[in-house]
């Protein structure tokens, strides 16, 4: 099986395009449930703080709009209807073809179903097989793959709830410092097409990936709001720029993050333009930081190279 994948091309990325499709119906959990999962921790914390202050805790989680009663995780309960609750069958769930298949409606009382979830699931189905063409079949693609999930998710969740978890930024953190450790072992050289030996990259690329990512946008935050007097990013932007560095190397920090300037000011603009955003109403820099670490992922090393050509440097 994994002779067949190694060398029919086209096979290893068919199958990356099915996983792909699966991964993305579990990543539409992961966005819905993880930011609800973390109030119900942060209510918990804060009502134990008040009761161990001696302070009665009735605004406690006041300002969360989700009231989940019973163990919530991303396995329990059973996905249901947002609208009236009825449990979803396994032929309901299939990724996309379900969706279309019901018309876009719930099987039972037919309420809508927003296109986000089958936009979701083929996203991750594409880009999953773009990953497969461009590292092959082998270690190179499984990280990649990781990553490629990974940023699906988090630009999801910052798009809802404007917020980057720190139960997915510093664990794709530390599996980019700790993947560095096996650079040049077998782990990022493994064969397969264009893998190019750009992913892991070395321990010390990864480390001052790391440093410098959190360092540059934590820099650009402290200087705007001492010049403003107002918060231009989250921390968990740096946190997400930090993984990215981590897995990317340093010298990939420069185009991310000037991809992902250009494409939030074009975006903003355009947004404010047609009355879909309000001026001065935040708007999530995440989803703009992973796009731009999702390209550099893929054309990153050509880019730079290509660019330091032009003046007789690689």
């Amino acid at each position: 099986m994994f002779e067949l994948l190694s060398q029919v091309p086209a096979a290893w990325v068919a199958l990356a395009g099915v996983i792909g499709l699966l991964v993305g119906s579990f990543i539409n959990v992961v966005i819905h449930r993880l930011p609800i999962m973390l109030e119900r921790q942060w209510r918990e914390q804060a009502s134990e703080y008040a009761a161990h202050a001696g302070a009665v805790a009735d605004d406690a989680g006041a300002h969360v709009t989700t009231q989940v009663a019973g163990p919530y995780n991303l396995i329990v309960p059973r996905s249901a209807c947002p609208s009236c609750h009825a449990p979803i069958k396994s032929w309901q769930n299939i990724p996309v073809l379900s969706w279309l298949w019901l018309r876009g409606r719930c099987a039972n009382c037919k309420a809508p179903i927003s296109v986000r979830y089958p936009l979701v699931e083929l996203a991750t189905a594409l880009m999953s097989a773009a990953v497969a063409w461009k590292f092959g079949f082998g270690w190179t693609a499984a990280a990649a793959l990781g990553i490629t999930w990974t940023l699906i998710a988090l630009t999801g969740i910052d798009l809802d709830r404007q917020l980057l978890p720190d139960a997915i930024t510093l664990p794709l953190l530390w599996a980019g410092l700790v993947a560095s450790l096996f650079t040049g072992a077998g782990f990022a050289l493994d064969g397969g097409s264009g893998a190019g030996a750009s992913l892991p990259v070395s321990p010390s690329a990864a480390i001052s990936g790391a440093a410098i990512g959190y360092l540059s946008l934590w820099i650009v935050y402290h200087v705007f709001r001492l010049a403003t007097g107002k918060e231009g990013m989250g921390y968990g932007d740096f946190k997400l720029l930090a993984a990215l560095g981590a897995w990317l190397g340093a010298r990939m920090l420069l185009p991310i993050v000037l991809m992902s300037a250009l494409a939030g000011a074009v975006v903003g603009i355009a947004l404010i333009a047609t009355g879909r955003h309000r001026r001065g109403v935040p708007m999530p820099f995440g989803p703009f930081l992973a796009a731009a670490g999702w390209l550099a992922m893929i054309w990153g090393p050509q880019w730079v190279d290509a660019y330091l050509g032009l003046y007789g440097r690689r």
